[in-house]
């Protein structure tokens, strides 16, 4: 299918989700604000400006702050595109390419100019969803963020159309691309700003465009599971590297992580430990229902290498039941992944709304849903020695069977996650980065 067909398939479903979501929320139309960037305190410069996703769902345009969408069932949605008179910054170009022909699209220069042009297709019962909704009070719109409205958009937009899936592939490739510049980078034994650099430059990216900030960890700073500096001179020796960096394409996310060690040691050889334990676990995620069954496997899985490693001297059910596996993978197992990095509705218990927390063992998990076709999900084990986490389970009563002095020799390495993006086909599961990776280091 054409890239255009592909387009106007999504169009068309995402009309029908937006349908369905007016109707159960008593509106006729909806308005839907891109945003604008917002201003640091007391200072004339802006963060990087990121549009509304549910703007993003319908629009691909890189260029949309300031934009609005207006949707009315039975009507072409309808773009209103802020082409300002600028001379101190480069206005946008006006729309072009494939995607336009789905949009009624209205250009419009000035502010003053917009509320004329959306009251001539605004409908009686409107919704307004966006922030700073002055614009909304001005047009008389009274319902702003309804959470009925919210809650059905959300928790269909786990389910991605094929036009989201092709966007996600190609983030993913351009991600890869990066990630295989800065392994290099890293086994030549360079700092982990220059690191980050090369992911740049190979995945083709300004930070500005990056789905989340690089996290570019060598040795202990792998521990911290957000590391956020990048030093600018490596370390005296080089023992571990872990990158989570990603891609973006039209607006959707690829979510990649991999870690490596600097020598053919046990280090290496506990990544491919987990490696293959992962691998594992996403070959089984047909036989799953929930994805806090798929967690808890997880768990299950790292105890066996904790076990095999000499690390503890518990049986694999024994170490999660009392949460020893915990110490060492605080964070859940992965999240719904699209236009955000953290996609929403991951703890949504239908469309109807509610939510289906986290269980008690695992709070810190993103995705409590039921696993059906269609979703898109990180894989995302890890296995870290953190030493806050690690005196906390030296104080405990199960302190005396871990082995400290082989956990003090890993704990130098930081620790290791992987993580893949992978969609639930009809048919089983495909595995977006591990394609990826595949192609690009084919001959």
């Amino acid at each position: 299918m054409s890239g255009d067909a592909l387009f106007q398939q999504h169009v068309d479903e995402v009309s029908r989700t937006f349908d369905s979501a007016l109707a159960r929320s008593r509106h006729d139309g909806v308005l839907i604000a891109a945003g604008s960037a917002h201003g640091y305190f007391l200072d004339d410069q802006h963060a990087v400006f990121h549009p509304n996703p549910h703007f993003r769902h319908w629009v691909p345009a890189a260029a949309s702050e300031n934009c609005f969408l207006y949707y009315a069932p039975g009507r072409p949605p309808v773009l209103f595109y802020h082409q300002p008179r600028d001379y101190w910054h480069l206005p946008p170009a006006a729309p072009q390419g494939d995607w336009t022909s789905a949009f009624d699209i209205q250009i419009f220069a000035e502010d003053e100019q917009l509320p004329d042009l959306i009251r001539a297709h605004m409908g009686e019962r409107v919704a307004y969803i966006g922030e700073a909704p002055e614009l909304a009070g001005n047009l008389g719109i009274e319902s702003r963020n309804p959470e009925t409205l919210l809650d059905f958009l959300h928790y269909h937009r786990a389910r991605k159309t094929p036009y989201e899936c092709e966007c996600i592939r190609a983030a993913t490739r351009k991600a890869v691309r990066g990630h295989l510049a800065a392994r290099d980078t890293f086994r030549a034994g360079h700092s982990e700003f220059e690191i980050h650099q090369a992911y740049l430059g190979a995945s083709r990216q300004r930070e500005a465009e990056l789905p989340y900030p690089n996290i570019v960890a060598l040795n202990e700073h792998a521990s911290a599971l957000h590391y956020q500096h990048y030093d600018h001179a490596p370390p005296s020796a080089m023992r571990s590297f872990l990158l989570d960096a990603g891609g973006c394409h039209r607006g959707y996310a690829a979510d990649i992580t991999r870690t490596y060690s600097a020598q053919a040691d046990e280090f290496a050889d506990m990544i491919a430990a987990l490696d293959t334990e992962q691998q594992a676990l996403i070959a089984e995620i047909p036989r799953f229902k929930t994805y806090p069954e798929l967690h808890h496997a997880m768990h299950l899985r790292i105890a066996n290498i904790l076990k095999r490693f000499d690390l503890v001297d518990m049986e694999p059910e024994a170490m999660v039941e009392q949460n020893v596996t915990f110490a060492f993978l605080p964070h859940g197992l992965g999240h719904l992944l699209g236009i955000q990095t953290h996609d929403v509705g991951g703890h949504l218990a239908s469309e109807n709304g509610g939510t289906r927390p986290p269980p008690a063992a695992y709070p810190a998990l993103r995705l409590t849903r039921e696993l059906e076709p269609g979703l898109v999900f990180t894989i995302e084990p890890g296995l870290y020695f953190i030493p806050m986490l690690l005196e906390a389970l030296r104080e405990s009563a199960n302190a005396p069977h871990l082995n400290w002095a082989r956990i003090e020799t890993f704990t130098r390495f930081g620790g290791i996650r992987i993580e893949d993006n992978v969609l639930i086909t009809d048919s089983g599961v495909e595995n977006f980065t591990r394609d990826a990776f595949a192609a690009a280091e084919s001959p």
